[in-house]
């Protein structure tokens, strides 16, 4: 797969490929500390926090393979893409999703346990 940009992930898409097979799934999550602090997923997630770039640049790419599905969370989506179109650039072989509407649309359409913010 060549890809270009990122494809856009709905939450019930990813509810639906976590109750499948989880194993080749990997949530990047780009939020800030203070973001998780007040809602996470209930899943294992990578977090590289943007504002944090200079602490995980160098090594971020030993966290997964072009195996692997590579899921962008971020609270509204904007972020997630932006990170998501980013990572195709350093590599384009890296097959990787951002979750449309973030976080927020997670609590609205799979887990309602997690605030809104």
């Amino acid at each position: 797969m060549n890809q270009k940009l990122p494809f856009n992930l709905l939450p019930k898409e990813l509810e639906k490929w976590l109750k499948e097979d989880i194993s080749k799934i990997i949530l990047i999550d780009v939020r800030e500390q203070q973001e998780l602090a007040i809602a996470s997923m209930n899943q294992q997630v990578l977090h590289l926090p943007l504002s944090d770039y200079s602490n995980w640049i160098d090594s971020y790419a030993k966290h997964f393979s072009f195996d692997d599905r590579l899921v962008v969370v971020c609270h509204s989506g904007i972020r997630s893409w932006e990170f998501a179109v980013w990572l195709l650039e350093q590599d384009s072989r890296y097959q990787v999703w951002n979750l449309k509407g973030g976080i927020d649309a997670w609590s609205l359409e799979v887990d309602n346990s997690i605030p809104r913010y």
